[in-house]
This record gives C-alpha cells, sequence and structure tokens, in this order.
C-alpha cells in the first residue's frame, strides 16, 4: 500500500488567502489505487469518519483534557455544526466544489480548516490531498497546537491511508 506523504500546500485552494501568518500550514498526499472512488465526500468520508481506534481515543483524551479549559469537545462541535448544516465525521463542511471540500470550525483558542482536493492530472495518477491551516488566538492555542501538532501530522496521514483503502468502488 502507498504511504501518505508531505507535500507543500496545494496553492489552488479556497484557503490559499488564509496562508499567510498560518501557525500551523500543513500538506499530505496519497496516491490512490485504481479502483479508488472519484467522489470526493465519499473520500473525505472514508478520511474523517472511519478513524482507527487510537485516532478515536487519542480524540476522547483530547477532549476530556479541553474541557478543564472550557473548550468544546468534538462531539459539541459536530452537534452544534450538524444543527446549522453538513458535517463530515464532527467537522462542519464550510465549502464543496466539484474540486474542493473544505471543513473546519472557529474557537475561542484557534481557527482550524482543512481542505481536501482530490488531483486528477497528478504524474503517478489521483492523488488525495489534504491541507490544514491554523490560526491561534490566544496563549491556549498556541500551547493546544504545539501539543497536538505531532499527533495531527500523524493522524492526517493515517487518515488519507484509511481512505485510500476504503473507497474503493
Amino acid at each position: 500500500m502507498t504511504k501518505a506523504r508531505a507535500v507543500p500546500m496545494p496553492s489552488n485552494s479556497v484557503l490559499a488567502p488564509l496562508y499567510a501568518g498560518a501557525d500551523l500550514l500543513d500538506a499530505f498526499a496519497i496516491q490512490l489505487p485504481p479502483a479508488a472512488s472519484d467522489d470526493l465526500e465519499v473520500l473525505a468520508r472514508a478520511a474523517l469518519e472511519r478513524q482507527a481506534w487510537w485516532i478515536r481515543a487519542l480524540t476522547r483524551i483530547r477532549d476530556v483534557v479541553m474541557a478543564t479549559v472550557g473548550i468544546k469537545s468534538s462531539h459539541a462541535v459536530g452537534l452544534a455544526a450538524a444543527a446549522r448544516g453538513p458535517v463530515i465525521g464532527f467537522f462542519p463542511v464550510l465549502s464543496k466544489s466539484a474540486t474542493e471540500l473544505v471543513v473546519g470550525a472557529d474557537d475561542r483558542h484557534l481557527d482550524f480548516r482543512v481542505t481536501i482536493q482530490l488531483l486528477a492530472g497528478a504524474a503517478n495518477g489521483r492523488e488525495l490531498v489534504a491541507g490544514t491551516v491554523v490560526h491561534c488566538h490566544n496563549p491556549l492555542g498556541r500551547i493546544y497546537l504545539t501539543a497536538i501538532a505531532p499527533f495531527h501530522r500523524v493522524i492526517v496521514r493515517a487518515s488519507l491511508e484509511q481512505a485510500a483503502r476504503a473507497t474503493k468502488i
């Protein structure tokens, strides 16, 4: 199986104006197998809704720890978002086009956005790209980001690999 790898942030993303001054800016991509779905939402759901047990455990730990400082749990974020519109996993869908799906949320400690793109003209076939942009608002946001950044990178790679495995037609 192909592994996800770090790539430059997509220059054609609707999030490109947010890149300047970001506290976290990273992107990862994985080559999709020929039989994988062409539906961007199916790919995004496979990446964000079918999390491995260890990712779910880390999310629960995050929720318990962050509740001590008044930050919303992932479940609370998802419930609030679902009342306003579509969600993928617990992430509110902020925009969707034929080539890009953006999820994210704003909170008192930071704002984050994730772009998910399917690149059909990639040199080695189709690639699924996930890019993250985070802007911190205060010291709590910066401490939080420092603590979760190493986990974030592993989780994004694992999520892309899950999507590549799970979305065969």
